[in-house]
């Protein structure tokens, strides 16, 4: 048997630009066993530089021009890290992200630039800046699709600024727009003469207004204010005058120059096996303009220089070109090459820039599949039917079938002494101690991510939701863990985030962790026993009565995304929503919906196996309205595209004799399994109207998707 490498070093990259991206993509094609590798970003996704201005102009979707970091960082086998990077700590060997501090042994910068304007009063409220590009993606989308005249400024007539000046002109054709461009110097200062002309006549025959020498003085949201007095109307500003570092990158402790880190050959900065590379590195010995081509270029050299600072090999320099190929799109379907001084304009240009971005974007989502190890031969019969045609889901995906489970619950006794009532197939048992009742319940979950954090925040939430379930309010609560093998220190690493996430949560929610036990596994699980205190009896899934009206707190699907995750199959937006959704607690809507008739979380059963389980306790049937089941962003494109959890077929045949109707892939996703799911509450139909509406203004996305009726079993409608 082949043993199990431990953990023993951590790898983190701070930003997910082009260098990284690049990086993630090498790495999981040539991973350096022992390394958890870390990519912290604030986002699921990161625009492509290169095809921004087509976006703005029109020739590209929004989605197109995005890198998934979820996919990227699932491919290398990294955690993904939804924050901010804030402060390094050299000292320590930590990042700050928020309250979190991410330990590291090796770490790279590739945060990028910004073209906010801090000095220019009225930006932050009233103008987008060009860089992060993410930022104008999303707002220009929106306003494009506006409708009427539409003025738009551009603050800053380098390149990029008269490119995107270009790009909006095109782009907003069908809504009489007029765009101007405003430079403290003159327009293209830094471009050769053959270039200026080429991008002066363009602009010309596009419309677009120069204004030249003149400085900024306030923005507003219809207008910019120049020194001079003038005014220029604009319902979309964007800042694109120079690019400028980071802040508090100056806050380090790293080198720097002019604000940007400072980097030798090796792209090592200052500290000691901490990198930087793209625009927010400055290469000291061959210093170059701010430019996507050497980022890119950058990246095999990092990624070689990364593996030796982890393995103790040797390092090798980064020798970046003398001058490269610019290719501007001119807001058509045309572009201008520049190089050495000499600059041309033809639609054939074009056409080789955008293969040459298309070629960029399909290395970062081609991702090859790569070789599974081939299983041993003989093998004992069943082992091919058992390991299945995909991987184990994580989470409750990874759960006993409801069918399996009630047949060995079904042996327990109901009571086995006055004070405990163990409630067989309910959220929670119950304990009647000197009149004070006591809910208990344990939950663990198989991680389905790779960050300790974020999975324990879930699992949390996950355990907790038994509680709230019956209309308790958590006590105490106590932690077990398996963490992967690794090292001392990387366990210690681990323990703090975990125990971290776990306090912030339960000290939320009311409970106090009292302590726990933890061990070393092949691979990271989350659980913890929860006790609350229930002020009057507890809810159970016994008590709904016919006519009850259903109602669900959270949307459903987090078992098909996460399926489809595991497979790299989730658009990363959809994946960082569901994240999103499993970490919303449920103790308000517990306190709000306290006096409901009968409920239940949703989890590993799915939302009909649940409901199931009311409908057996309450000895009435059900109708569930599947087209006002709430779903979560993307679950139904999945489920439409054949996902499923590995759990779906047990819920299917474990949720009993339910009456589907149609069927079809919605309703097969009220068999998903959920993790940390939300509550489904049966109350009385007078109450239901003013129920949601508190549900909503607590922040809840509740619907109601049904209602008891007479009879038995489940209908879904």
């Amino acid at each position: 048997m082949t043993p199990l490498i431990p953990l023993t070093r951590d790898l983190v990259l701070i930003g997910g630009g082009h260098s990284h991206a690049l990086v993630l993509k090498r790495w999981g094609m040539n991973p350096l066993p022992g390394v958890r590798v870390t990519l912290i970003d604030p986002g699921p996704l990161t625009a492509y530089s290169g095809m921004l201005p087509g976006h703005v102009a029109g020739h590209y979707d929004a989605d197109i021009l995005q890198i998934d970091l979820v996919r990227l960082a699932r491919f290398a086998g990294a955690r993904l890290i939804l924050g901010r990077a804030e402060a390094i700590d050299l000292a320590l060997r930590e990042v700050i992200v928020g309250a979190r501090r991410i330990g590291f042994d090796a770490a790279s910068l590739d945060v990028g630039v910004t073209s906010r304007m801090p000095q220019v009063e009225g930006f932050a409220e009233h103008g987008v800046p060009a860089k992060p590009l993410g930022l104008l993606a999303r707002a220009w989308g929106e306003f494009r699709a506006g409708e009427g005249p539409a003025r738009v400024a551009v603050i800053g007539g380098g390149v990029a600024g008269a490119e995107l000046a270009m790009a909006a002109a095109h782009g907003l054709r069908h809504r009489a727009a007029t765009v101007t461009v405003i430079d403290k110097d003159r327009l293209l200062a830094g471009a050769s003469d053959s270039a200026r002309r080429i991008v002066r006549t363009r602009m010309s025959a596009l419309g677009v207004t120069a204004i030249e020498a003149a400085g900024v003085a306030r923005i507003e949201a219809d207008r910019v204010l120049l020194d001079d007095g003038r005014e220029v109307a604009s319902d979309f500003t964007i800042g694109a005058a120079g690019a400028r570092p980071q802040v508090w990158l100056a806050d380090t402790g790293l080198a720097t120059t002019d604000g940007f880190v400072d980097v030798a050959p090796t792209l090592e900065t200052s500290a000691r096996h901490v990198f930087a590379v793209g625009d927010c590195a400055h290469m000291t010995e061959t210093p170059r303009s701010k430019a996507g081509v050497f980022a890119v270029r950058q990246a095999p050299v990092l990624f070689d220089n990364l593996r030796a600072a982890l393995s103790g090999g040797a390092m090798r320099d980064y020798c970046p070109q003398e001058d490269y190929l610019k290719l501007v799109s001119l807001g058509g379907k045309s572009a201008m090459a520049e190089k050495w001084g000499r600059a041309v304009a033809h639609p054939l240009l074009w056409r080789w820039k955008d293969r040459i971005d298309r070629r960029f974007m399909g290395k970062l989502s081609d991702l090859p599949e790569m070789a599974t190890p081939k299983l041993p031969e003989p093998l004992a019969e069943g082992v091919v039917e058992a390991l299945g045609d995909k991987p184990m889901c994580g989470g409750c995906g990874a759960k006993v079938g409801r069918g399996a489970l009630g047949e060995a619950l079904a042996g327990l006794p109901t009571r086995t002494r006055a004070d405990v009532l163990p409630l067989p197939g309910d959220d929670a048992g119950l304990i009647v101690t000197g009149g004070l009742r006591q809910v208990i319940s344990t939950d663990h979950l198989r991680s389905f991510v790779e960050d300790p954090d974020l999975m324990t925040r879930i699992a949390a939430i996950h355990a907790l939701g038994d509680i709230w379930a019956m209309g308790a309010k958590p006590q105490a609560a106590t932690v077990s863990l398996i963490l992967p093998r690794m090292s001392a220190e990387m366990q210690r690493r681990t323990m703090v985030e975990i125990m971290g996430a776990a306090r912030e949560v339960m000290d939320a929610a009311g409970a106090h962790i009292l302590g726990g036990h933890s061990s070393l596994g092949s691979e990271l699980t989350v659980g913890f026993t929860v006790t609350g205190i229930c002020e009057d009896d507890p809810v159970t899934l016994g008590g709904a009565r016919p006519g009850a009206v259903l109602i669900l707190t959270k949307p459903i699907g987090s078992g098909t995304i996460m399926a489809a995750e595991m497979a790299r199959a989730a658009p990363g937006r959809a994946v960082a929503e569901a994240w999103d959704a499993m970490r919303q607690d449920q103790g308000r809507a517990s306190a709000i919906l306290k006096g409901a008739q009968a409920m239940t979380d949703v989890t590993g059963f799915g939302l009909a196996g649940h409901l199931s389980g009311i409908c057996e306790a309450s000895g009435c049937g059900a109708e569930l309205r599947v087209a006002d089941v709430p779903l979560m962003p993307g679950a139904l494109d999945l489920a439409e595209a054949g996902t499923r959890s590995t759990l779906f077929a047990d819920n299917l045949s474990g949720a009993g004799a339910v009456i589907t109707g149609a069927g079809g892939p919605r309703t097969d996703l009220m068999f998903d399994p959920q993790t940390a799911g939300g509550l489904l509450a049966a109350v009385a139909e007078q109450d239901a109207e003013r129920l949601l509406a508190e549900l909503r203004a607590a922040g809840y996305p509740a619907a109601v998707v049904g209602r008891m009726v007479k009879g038995a079993g489940l209908r879904l409608i």
